[in-house]
């Protein structure tokens, strides 16, 4: 396991050595020409360089002398791809604007990663070095990226090296790290202290279920609770999935990659809060003991669910989680699950859905999001939905019996399981991106966490 989790392969350091790279605005291209030596612009005008992209300065002897890119530097992510357009070598950045260098280097280290725990070449093709000389910017923004590269690494790594049991390995190694206090409930103990759902949805696993918990910061601060669904592989259930459904069924911890990455940045950059991370890890899988559509479960809160469908499990798993993360009381929770493909008929792959119970709150969050090219949408927690959980044996069904309004559904049963004074946000995420982008390669993705991590930060921070 150890060899499967990289974090950041981008190669950036503190200096000034190598070859100066400038990054402009593309509609500055014309007026930064005219100011350029004779030889400097006879080579723009004899590569047909026209303002867009790289541009390679050769000095008047010949040797490479600077780097141009110029790109819509109002994009996020304007520098993306800038570590793979560059030919291999050392170059240095001294952009002055801090705003502008913080795009340069998140694009470097983002648009650098590659997963390639399972290649025999594991070298990967990154031989560029980017050295800048902000160091606190280099350092803020390098904890950005560990944590994404984090659950990046953590939603590719297939099923068979990543179950319950590596999950809580990886927690267990950040708690080292950071001086926190992890706890484990592991298989049956599920069931001594009433973790009833997180125990029956991967009870058919030969790896036992377990409930992830952490805590790290000072008791007497601001209580914050994160929880993520850790469905290390799902088939469905009795329910299968056809196998396109299930090919990337890796992924679907997702929920639990965001919330270990988010829990990462916050203890990295020691924001000023009481932090638990409650994680229930299962894999939904099919055997002779296997949870049935009709069964009734008794969760953690009391509440009876009958299954109407096993391929609904994230909800029965975070639902014990949302009861316990409640216990305490915190002042704000959060949890965040690929629970749904509703939420991607409604907002597509690439936008994930929030739901929260207190729209001030969501608004400021999809606004920071907004600021920094990492978007949410806020979605209604839509009361008159909610009789369509009724069931006619249990207090509630699993899943709705329409597919229609299937993310609002979703979250109005995890809503049932948290408690009505405390402020709650639910992530419904992809994590995963179906197409290259700058910063942004195929595969495992960190959905909303810059986003959330700034509203944090804007909020407990002194």
């Amino acid at each position: 396991m150890s060899e499967v989790i990289l974090l950041p392969t981008a190669n950036v350091y503190i200096g000034a050595e190598g070859i100066n790279l400038i990054v402009n605005d593309q509609k500055n291209f014309d007026q930064w020409r005219n100011l350029q030596p004779s030889h400097v612009q006879n080579w723009l005008t004899s590569t047909s360089f026209t303002g867009k992209g790289v541009a390679l300065i050769p000095s008047p002897t010949g040797e490479l002398s600077q780097a141009i890119f110029f790109c819509d530097t109002e994009d996020f992510f304007c520098c993306g791809d800038l570590a793979k357009m560059l030919p291999p070598g050392k170059y240095h950045c001294d952009e002055k604007n801090s705003q502008l260098l913080e795009k340069i280097v998140l694009g470097w280290y983002l648009g650098s990663y590659q997963f390639c725990a399972f290649k025999s070449n594991q070298d990967g093709d990154q031989k560029c070095q980017l050295f800048v000389q902000d160091s606190a910017l280099l350092e803020r923004v390098e904890k950005t990226a560990r944590a994404v590269y984090l659950a990046r690494d953590l939603i590719n790594t297939p099923a068979e090296n990543l179950m319950p049991q590596h999950l809580a390995w990886c927690a267990e190694k950040m708690a080292q790290t950071h001086t926190a206090t992890l706890r484990q409930w592991v298989g049956e103990e599920l069931l001594r202290d009433n973790f009833p759902t997180i125990y029956t949805v991967g009870r058919a696993s030969e790896h036992p279920s377990r409930l992830i918990d952490l805590t790290w910061g000072d008791s007497a601060a601001p209580k914050l609770t994160l929880v993520g669904k850790g469905v290390c592989f799902d088939s469905g259930g009795l329910d299968l999935k056809p196998s396109q459904g299930m090919r990337l069924m890796k992924k679907d911890m997702g929920g639990a990659a965001h919330a270990l990455a988010l829990a990462e940045l916050i203890m990295a950059n020691q924001l000023p809060v009481r932090l638990r991370v409650l994680v229930p890890a299962v894999e939904n899988a099919i055997g002779g003991n296997a949870f049935r559509p009709g069964d009734v479960i008794t969760t953690r809160q009391g509440t009876t669910v009958e299954i109407d469908n096993t391929d609904a499990e994230g909800r029965l798993i975070l639902c014990d989680a949302l009861a316990e993360a409640c216990t305490e009381q915190p002042e704000l929770v959060i949890d965040f699950a690929t629970l749904t493909g509703a939420a991607r008929v409604a907002l597509g792959t690439e936008l994930p859905a929030l739901f929260c119970t207190h729209p001030d709150v969501a608004e400021a969050v999809a606004q920071q999001g907004s600021e920094i090219d990492d978007p949410v949408w806020p979605m209604p927690l839509h009361k008159a939905y909610r009789s369509m959980l009724n069931s006619e044996v249990a207090d509630m069904v699993n899943s709705a019996a329409s597919p229609l309004g299937g993310a609002i559904t979703a979250a109005l049963f995890l809503q049932e399981f948290v408690s009505p004074d405390t402020q709650w946000m639910h992530f419904d995420v992809m994590a995963w991106n179906n197409r290259k982008l700058p910063g942004r390669p195929v595969g495992g993705e960190a959905m909303g966490l810059r986003a959330v991590y700034n509203y944090l930060a804007g909020r407990f921070e002194p």
